[in-house]
């Protein structure tokens, strides 16, 4: 017997509203927080809030008036000190608030692949002030990655190949970093042949995983992806290592997005959010269940079923070239003229530089196909 639940959404984007559509099919109740008024996942959810997520007492205060069954973090700007203690006061975090506080920032869940789990990553170093930050380029040395300790979308990411670029790239940082705009990490450049998200479930009977997504990167933030991604026996075996290393040391239940970069003898850890990864929109046409379904199945208790690859997917994210308060998207009658492709529109409020406002997905009986279709649909489409 299935008692219907309630779930908190902390971040309300395009991926947030697809768990909520998710949960809603199988009768939970939503309540979607965000810090902007009709984000995404507010326009599908039961109720909404409008709060700073990063203030301990305003999170606190929705908690306590709303008593979820689950907090589900759908971002990583959350004031996580407070989930801690909501958690040992009874309510349950997903996967948990340890979980949650340690991916929060990229210093955190590094420390704990490389130092603790002894998992491969590139080398790396944190600097809180600008003379730290030449020390640290020139310890690893050019070129190297520099990136805010936490942003999303691959804000004030960059690569800094000379000496000339330091400070253009310690600017970057702190322009893009969401909170403590102080501290960055400076990483190794790994020469890597690609990369990909490995989608990993941990639920009640166990860890699963989907099938690897390639993808594309632009300024740290995703351009294109695709599923599968063309990899040997070897380098997946090594790629389930390190995500099962990674998430059964995080624990908790849920789906996690695991980054890894592939080297012709090397499976490097990147990165990881213990929620559903924007490259992973594709599933939403290449498996028997999406990861937004997997992530809802998984946090409710459910067991998963074998996880289905249906057919080869790929998407292509529809970005937004300049601000517009009130904007349209052209060209969406003949993007879906392409054979085999979707479009999701996101109905965020406002476009911005570089913001995701829909996604085009196609699938094909060959990666390459799929990719060629989503690509062309793409560039039918306007933000205008």
């Amino acid at each position: 017997m299935f008692q219907s639940k309630k779930i908190l959404l902390l971040g309300s984007g395009e991926l947030g509203k697809e768990v909520i559509i998710e949960a809603q099919r199988l009768g939970v109740e939503t309540i979607a927080v965000d810090r902007y008024e009709h984000a995404p996942a507010m326009q599908v959810a039961h109720r909404s809030y409008v709060v700073d997520m990063m203030d301990p007492k305003e999170v606190r205060r929705i908690v306590e008036n709303e008593e979820p069954d689950l907090i589900v973090p759908e971002i990583e700007a959350i004031a996580t000190a407070e989930l801690i203690q909501l958690e040992k006061e009874g309510f349950r975090v997903i996967p948990n608030a340890r979980a949650a506080q340690l991916t929060m920032d990229r210093e955190g869940i590094r420390r704990f692949a490389a130092e603790t789990l002894q998992l491969p990553t590139a080398n790396y170093e944190f600097a809180d002030t600008y003379e730290e930050f030449v020390q640290a380029v020139h310890e690893i040395g050019f070129p190297c990655v520099v990136k805010p300790i936490m942003s999303s979308s691959g804000k004030g990411q960059s690569v800094c190949r000379t000496e000339a670029e330091i400070k253009e790239s310690w600017s970057l940082a702190m322009e893009g970093g969401r909170v403590q705009k102080g501290r960055v990490i400076v990483e190794e450049f790994i020469p890597f042949d690609s990369e990909i998200t490995l989608l990993t479930v941990r639920a009640v009977d166990g860890t699963k995983f989907c099938a690897p997504i390639g993808h594309k990167q632009k300024d740290g933030d995703y351009i294109e992806s695709w599923q599968p991604h063309d990899m040997s026996e070897e380098q997946i075996r090594e790629a389930k290592r390190i995500a099962q290393a990674i998430t059964d040391g995080l624990d908790g239940y849920g789906l996690f997005g695991v980054e890894l970069f592939l080297s012709k003898d090397k499976v490097y850890f990147s990165e990881v959010s213990p929620r559903p990864h924007d490259t992973g929109l594709v599933t939403l046409v290449t498996q028997n269940l999406s990861e937004f379904a997997l992530h809802v199945r998984a946090i409710l208790g459910f067991p998963i079923p074998e996880i289905t690859f249906t057919t080869p997917g790929a998407s292509r994210p529809l970005k937004a070239a300049e601000e517009h308060s009130d904007y349209t998207i052209d060209g969406v009658e003949q993007a879906l003229g392409v054979p085999e492709t979707q479009i999701r529109v996101f109905g965020k409020p406002v476009a911005t530089p570089g913001r995701r406002v829909a996604v085009v997905l196609s699938s094909s009986d060959t990666v390459e196909k799929a990719r060629v279709n989503a690509e062309l649909a793409l560039d039918r489409l306007k933000v205008k």
